[in-house]
């Protein structure tokens, strides 16, 4: 983190800091360093890719969507043809990978090799932007990334969005920098694939086109840019808005899907009053989150970097606003509209932008400075980055205490709650294994998807309260144990009877079992 950007030329005598910054260094081979960064982000996310269990982004429910489309390979046109809310390219990819991996283990698998070489486009970009060794010191800040790590090492579709985001920032970059429209063709192809994969993607094609519009001081060249690029990142939301009015009757179908699922959300987490505690926790959500998981250090280089940055290097203000900008409409939305409940993962996009500034905002902040200043800043940043990441690791790790739930979502560790894993495990060894079936409660905080997932189970072998196939698949497969969850919906069907620790569904008794922990309930039919 003590090195500097070559690029100091460029900002204007307005930051004296930087006149402190020394004579650039030659450039290393950029294959060589490649090659070690790309290692160098493998090595952390390798040793908790074997611990890691898949449970936050919906990563079971993906899996288990990309598992029917591989049984019936088809183009996914629209919401109900298989993707759901979801991207349908995230469910090519992981169905892709099913054909190779184990259920458990392939959308993992997606997930490192694109988080891996995620590395490749943060380092094109700082480059361009600054130079090689802001390039490494954003790659090396990147890859102790908490959050990313367990974002690389389960299956959501996260750090594979990231992947194609920063591809497109890269050769939006070079496009603008080299005057040049084929870079920019190159970045609207990686944002339709981004598109395919996230909707929160969606905004940044208008954003990167205002970007473009007031990139050149001929306005003839800079308005042809932004409409061409424009037109190119089209062809994905066009088809996919196509398809949805064609099934649905409504192009924007899954978008207002998504965001009637967050009003609810709103609803039963705020409440239907002022909720001044719950918008104020929302107004420094996005900040709170960089220095958190980017730990404190590097998030506040990051951002002070970003806030020198605006004013002493014009060229880099819309990748800069690539990151204010759709912080600030999700901030809006949840502390004023109240629509809108935002979650660590929805952050990674502008998150990932903070690394690239870090050593500009290293040499800002401490460039007037005593080599001995920079030296204590830049060691505590880079130790702060290593060890807090690996001590929230440790401190969620396979913990179900309150606080431990809490920061889970932003851990590099990810484990599914030891009550639920238990069940999974006894489902997976006596019924699984042994050709048996079994039917499931459902659970307001979804663990009867966790349960179903690490089963092992296949689709037809489970009776799901959750489905509408309950009762059917109740009477295809017998099932001969049954899982209920305290605040589950079973207790309430009207063809179920509880008595101590007898429950008898449909005329059917089942025994409930020892070794279980509440709000999980195992039980066994009676002979």
């Amino acid at each position: 983190m003590a090195t500097a950007p070559t690029s100091v030329s460029h900002p204007p005598s307005s930051v004296p800091s930087l006149a402190a910054v020394p004579s650039p260094a030659p450039e290393p081979s950029t294959r060589l360093l490649i090659g070690v960064l790309l290692a160098v982000a493998l090595v952390p996310r390798l040793l908790v890719f074997f611990v890691n269990e898949n449970l936050y982004g919906d990563a079971v429910v993906r899996t288990e969507l990309a598992e029917r489309w591989l049984r019936a390979p088809h183009l996914i046109t629209a919401y109900g043809d298989g993707a759901y809310q979801f991207g349908p390219l995230h469910l090519y990819l992981v169905g892709i990978a099913l054909s190779v991996f184990d259920r458990e283990v392939a959308g993992r698998v997606v997930s490192l090799l694109f988080g891996v070489l995620s590395v490749v486009p943060l380092f094109a970009l700082t480059r361009r932007l600054f130079d090689w060794r802001a390039g490494v010191v954003a790659a090396l800040v990147f890859s102790a990334w908490g959050m990313h790590l367990q974002f690389s090492t389960t299956a959501g579709s996260e750090a594979v969005s990231l992947f194609f985001m920063l591809a497109a920032f890269a050769f939006y970059a070079e496009g603008v920098d080299e005057n040049r429209f084929a870079p920019l063709f190159q970045a609207a192809l990686m944002l339709n694939l981004a598109c395919a994969l996230r909707y929160d993607a969606w905004m940044y094609i208008p954003l990167l086109c205002l970007g473009l519009f007031f990139s050149s001081q001929d306005k003839v060249a800079a308005v042809t840019r932004a409409v061409g690029f424009g037109l190119a990142c089209l062809p994905f939301p066009l088809l996919w808005m196509q398809g949805n009015e064609l099934m649905h009757g409504d192009p924007f179908y899954p978008v207002k899907a998504v965001e009637d699922f967050h009003r609810d959300w709103v609803l039963s987490s705020a409440g239907s009053g002022a909720a001044i505690g719950w918008r104020a926790q929302q107004l420094f959500f996005w900040p709170g989150v960089a220095l958190f998981t980017l730990t404190p250090g590097v998030g506040l280089l990051g951002l002070w970097g970003m806030v020198k940055a605006w004013k002493a290097r014009p060229d880099t203000r819309w990748l800069v606003a690539a990151a204010a900008v759709p912080a600030a409409y999700f901030t809006f939305r949840a502390v004023v509209l109240l629509n809108f409940v935002p979650l660590g993962r929805f952050t990674v996009t502008q998150l990932a932008v903070v690394p690239v500034f870090v050593a500009f905002g290293f040499w800002a902040l401490m460039g007037s400075r005593g080599e001995g200043a920079r030296k204590a800043v830049a060691g505590v940043s880079a130790l702060l980055a290593v060890v807090l990441p690996v001590a929230l690791g440790l401190y969620t790790f396979r913990d179900d205490g309150r606080l431990q739930t809490s920061l889970r979502p932003v851990s590099p560790t990810s484990t599914n709650p030891v009550p639920v894993m238990r069940v999974a495990d006894f489902v997976k060894a006596e019924v699984a294994e042994k050709g048996g079936a079994l039917a499931l409660d459902t659970d307001p905080n979804y663990m009867d998807l966790q349960v179903a997932f690490f089963s092992g189970l296949p689709e037809e072998r489970i009776a799901r309260v959750r489905w509408d196939t309950f009762r059917k698949l109740m009477g295809e497969a017998r099932p001969e144990v049954l899982v209920r969850f305290d605040q589950g919906s079973l207790a309430k069907d009207p063809g179920v009877r509880l008595e101590g620790r007898t429950l008898t569904l449909d005329g059917v008794a089942y025994e409930e079992l020892d070794g279980f922990t509440a709000p999980l309930h195992v039980y066994r039919r009676r002979p």
